[in-house]
Parts: C-alpha cells; sequence; structure tokens
C-alpha cells in the first residue's frame, strides 16, 4: 500500500509538471505584466510581499518631509485655482470672458500659418515665422474697472455722438477713440456716424462696413450703446466740439465736457484723429484692444467675401501680402514723385499746385530730402529690390492690396516681371462677387485688411493707417511675420548704383533682421499706439 501510494504521488507531481491551461491570445495580452506575474506568485509569497509593503508605506508616511512636499504641492493647485489660472489655456489670463479664440480677429478669418513641411519647400526660411515669445493675449481688468462699469452702464443721462472721417482705418482708429472716450466720460455712445469721404466719394454708414449688433454685444460690459438718441433727446441742441486738442488726457476730456455734458445730456464730437493720448492708464489700453481687435468685425458679406478670396489665396501654399500705396492721390499729399517718367512728376506737381492743402508730409522738404527721411513711398522698381534682397521667392503668391497705382499696370512691370504670381481682389473675386460693393472704397479696403491680415507674410510699401492697424492686429494674433521696410537706412543703398548686387543683398537682408514682426514692448518708446504695439497692455507670456 506504501509502495503504491508513493508510486501514485510520484504519477501525480509528474502529471503536475505537464499540465497546461488552454487561455486565448486575446486574453494574456491584455493582461499586464503585474497581472500575470500575480498568477504565478503563490499566496504566502504575496502575503509576505504586502507586509513588505505595508511596512515601507508606513514608514514613508512617517517621514514630515513627505508630508511637507504634499502640502507644498496641493497649496501650490489650491493657488492656481483662487486665480483662475492654467498655465495649459489658450491665453495665459485670468479673463476667460475676453479669451474666446472666434472673436480674436476682428476681421473675421483667424489663421495659423501654413505648415512649411506640409505645402512649400522652396525657400522655406522667407515663410518662417518670428519667435512670439510666448505672448498671448489678456485683457484682465481690474476689480476696480468692473465695478465702475456697474454705475456707468445704469446712467441713462448723458450720450456721446462722434462723427468720424478719412478712409475705413482712418475711420477705426477714431471708432476706437470713441468708445474710451464715452468710457472716461460715463456716457452712453450713439453708433459712430461716418463722414462722406471727400476724395472716394464713399457714402456707406458704420452698419455697411462694421457687425453693429457683435459691435455693441462685446462692449455690453465697458459702454452702454445705442443705434440712435432717445426721443426726448432728438430736439435738443447737442454740446459741439470740433477742435479738441492733439493728445489729449482722461483728465482734460472730464474737465472740459463732463460737467456740459450733465447740463446739455448731448455731446457732438468731430475729428477724432489723434486727440486722444496713446499713453493711457492700463485698463484703458485694455479697451483699445477690446474695439480694436474683438468689437470692430466687418458686416458678413464682407467677412464671408473676404475668407473667400483669403482661401483662394491659401489654396496654393503660403502667400505674402503687399500693401502698395502707388495712387495719385498718395503721391500728391506725401509731396514724393513716382519715379515713372518726366510726364507723371508733372502731373502730381500740377496736382499739388491746385490744391496745396493736400500736401501732409514737412512742406519745407525737398523730394529728395523727403526720400532719404524715409518719408515717401516705395514705388514698384524698389519693393522688387526688397523683396529679392529678403529672399522671397521666385515663385511667391503675391496678394496686393491697394488703389489703382498711377500709371496703371505698366507701373507694376518690375513686380509682375520678377513675381508673376501677382493678383488682387478683382483678379481673385468670381464675376459679380465685387458688384455689390461698387464705388464702396472703404468696403474695398476692408476686403483688402481681410486678406492682408491673414497672410504668412505682409508687408507695406509705406506707413499709414491700414499698414499699422495690420501690424498691431497681426502682432495680437501670434506675431506673425510682419516686414517693416527700414526706408531710412536703406534707401541710400537704393541710390547707390556701385554697389554691387550680392552685397547690396546681403546688408538689405541684415538691416530687417529685427524687422519682421518680432515682439516690440509699447512703453519702451512714448507716444506708441497700443494697437499697433499690444504688448505689455494687452498681452503676456
Amino acid at each position: 500500500m506504501a509502495i503504491s501510494k508513493s508510486g501514485n504521488n510520484k504519477k501525480q507531481q509528474q502529471q503536475q509538471h505537464h499540465c497546461y491551461i488552454s487561455v486565448p491570445s486575446e486574453i494574456i495580452s491584455s493582461l499586464s505584466s503585474t497581472s500575470l506575474q500575480s498568477l504565478v506568485v503563490s499566496p504566502k509569497k504575496a502575503s509576505a510581499a504586502w507586509k513588505i509593503g505595508t511596512f515601507s508605506r508606513s514608514k514613508i508616511l512617517k517621514n514630515p518631509r513627505i508630508w511637507f512636499l504634499l502640502l507644498s504641492i496641493c497649496g501650490f493647485f489650491f493657488m492656481l485655482k483662487m486665480y483662475n489660472f492654467d498655465p495649459f489655456a489658450p491665453y495665459p489670463c485670468g479673463n476667460s470672458e475676453n479669451n474666446d479664440d472666434s472673436s480674436i480677429i476682428s476681421s473675421g478669418v483667424l489663421s495659423a500659418p501654413v505648415k512649411l513641411e506640409e505645402k512649400y519647400e522652396e525657400n522655406s526660411d522667407f515663410w518662417e515665422q518670428p519667435d512670439g515669445l510666448g505672448y498671448r493675449p489678456c485683457l484682465d481688468f481690474s476689480e476696480e474697472y468692473k465695478k465702475s462699469s456697474v454705475e456707468i452702464l445704469k446712467d441713462r443721462t448723458k450720450y456721446l455722438v462722434v462723427v468720424v472721417s478719412g478712409g475705413m482705418n482712418q475711420q477705426r482708429n477714431q471708432i476706437v477713440d470713441a468708445v474710451v472716450i464715452a468710457r472716461i466720460l460715463g456716457a452712453t455712445l450713439v453708433v459712430p456716424i461716418l463722414q462722406v469721404n471727400v476724395i472716394w466719394g464713399d457714402e456707406s454708414e458704420f452698419s455697411d462696413i462694421f457687425d453693429v449688433e457683435h459691435f455693441k454685444r462685446t462692449l455690453a460690459d465697458d459702454v452702454r450703446i445705442i443705434s440712435s438718441l432717445p426721443s426726448n433727446h432728438l430736439m435738443s441742441r447737442p454740446v459741439e466740439e470740433k477742435h479738441t486738442p492733439l493728445h489729449v488726457s482722461p483728465q482734460w476730456i472730464r474737465s472740459r465736457y463732463h460737467r456740459r455734458m450733465r447740463r446739455e445730456g448731448v455731446l457732438l464730437l468731430r475729428g477724432l484723429d489723434s486727440r486722444l493720448s496713446k499713453d493711457l492708464p492700463s485698463d484703458l489700453q485694455k479697451l483699445r484692444c477690446k474695439v480694436a481687435f474683438h468689437a470692430l468685425r466687418f458686416a458678413p458679406p464682407i467677412f464671408e467675401l473676404g475668407k473667400k478670396i483669403t482661401e483662394r489665396m491659401r489654396s496654393k501654399g503660403p502667400y505674402l501680402a503687399l500693401h502698395l500705396r502707388m495712387e495719385k492721390d498718395v503721391w500728391v499729399r506725401t509731396g514724393c514723385l513716382p519715379g515713372l517718367s518726366s510726364k507723371y512728376d508733372e502731373i502730381i506737381y500740377n496736382e499739388r499746385k491746385l490744391r496745396p492743402e493736400l500736401l501732409t508730409s514737412r512742406s519745407n522738404m525737398t523730394y529728395h530730402d523727403r526720400k532719404l527721411a524715409g518719408l515717401c513711398p516705395l514705388n514698384a522698381v524698389e519693393v522688387t529690390r526688397l523683396l529679392k534682397a529678403l529672399r522671397a521667392p521666385k515663385n511667391a503668391r503675391i496678394f496686393w492690396a491697394g488703389g489703382d497705382p498711377l500709371g496703371g499696370k505698366e507701373a507694376l512691370l518690375p513686380l509682375t516681371k520678377e513675381y508673376p504670381h501677382f493678383y488682387n481682389k478683382q483678379d481673385l473675386a468670381l464675376p459679380g462677387e465685387l458688384e455689390p460693393f461698387a464705388g464702396k472704397a472703404s468696403i474695398m479696403a476692408a476686403l483688402d485688411y481681410i486678406v492682408s491680415e491673414n497672410s504668412d507674410v505682409f508687408m507695406p510699401s509705406h506707413g499709414g493707417n491700414m499698414g499699422h492697424a495690420i501690424q498691431g492686429h497681426r502682432a495680437y494674433a501670434g506675431h506673425k511675420k510682419t516686414i517693416t521696410p527700414n526706408k531710412r537706412q536703406m534707401l541710400s543703398y537704393f541710390l547707390n548704383p556701385l554697389l554691387p548686387e550680392n552685397k547690396f543683398n546681403q546688408i538689405i537682408f541684415d538691416l530687417h533682421r529685427d524687422s519682421m514682426g518680432q515682439p516690440a514692448i509699447r512703453t519702451s518708446k512714448a507716444g506708441r499706439d497700443v494697437t499697433k504695439y499690444p504688448i505689455p497692455e494687452c498681452m503676456r507670456n
């Protein structure tokens, strides 16, 4: 019996040694290495391991350094929560209500630069974007500003009526300041009236160019805006101010208008261009940015067409937008010559003689002095040489914004010969698309604005309101590449016929290394416009 028993034990051990369990491969693959190990380890070993683990954990928990570290981490996250700060949020700013991607760009088409590795290989360094240093929009108004908003929005006794003049971009600047002045006075703003443009005869109203309801809705927490005066004020004679001095402070505005406005109820302001100081308290600078970059969105018909033209330009890769200032009135107003021929120089000279009031540049300077001082727009030859020096590829797609140049298409020949992929809105629009806007210069400028603002690279041939506005918009959108021609320093090289082309190109390229749209601090120079330089008031890194 004992022998047979021992024999049976041996057989059982052999059977146990060679026994297998069939398990589907899906289950095996789903088990982690820890789970598989637990199937192999015996209960006794597992129990011993658990005791060791419990002992080591209790030892760790008794360590005061561990508790201190845990408390520090918890305190840090509690602090972030208290200040509503998310370091991984799209905008590192406590004021989330202003951080809606859809309203960042008031032109309406928020687009990122094309990824070069996907769409465009040749000479990709031209399309490279500047380092934005992590700056993002941030409009965190102070608690004092928010508290005062309650009383300002309740007021029904003071009304501000503003008449804005000039071209579309000049009107934009005045509308921005009109909102800020209404806030300073604690007044209700009537939707601004657009004066008929003297040069183009454009009779467009605010609602023809901008989205009125979006304008009101976006600024609902800052200024009360109405479409027209209440009936009880329609017959009253408003206090009218035609000649506000340049660069006035909020204190000047309050002392000048507040008492009169409370007495009469309505204040009428005209010609606000550059009347309000560029250096305002931080909250008012933020309000400027909110109006310019969020509230002033173009009307839906303009926005939709602008979006279509942008998509057509972008369909074959990145594109450069050039704002060319070569119209007849530009040459007359700047006191410069187009450089086409003596025939066109004579036309400009005679026009300036007939209408000397149009000359906005320094009247005591000769044309040559203005040129060297960087006060003249670049002509087609100069723009072409500049682009070549900055290594723009020959097959670059170029959208050119602006009115018809003096001299017609012939004036653009130097550019189109070197860069044949050269288009404007008329070239890209389908038949009939531009017809509803015929004779509306402001709306045509708005279309140029949208396509230029959304380009991969933007360069103006001259300063001016549109160039400045787009520069600020592109900075606020993430510092998209914006080339600012360094005319004052580069034109002496343009006028040197003995300078070899390769040396000229290198000099010009080096002159513009820091003029590609990199972040610039507004407060580093007095008098800079926050809508052109939104750091530090409206952006943070």
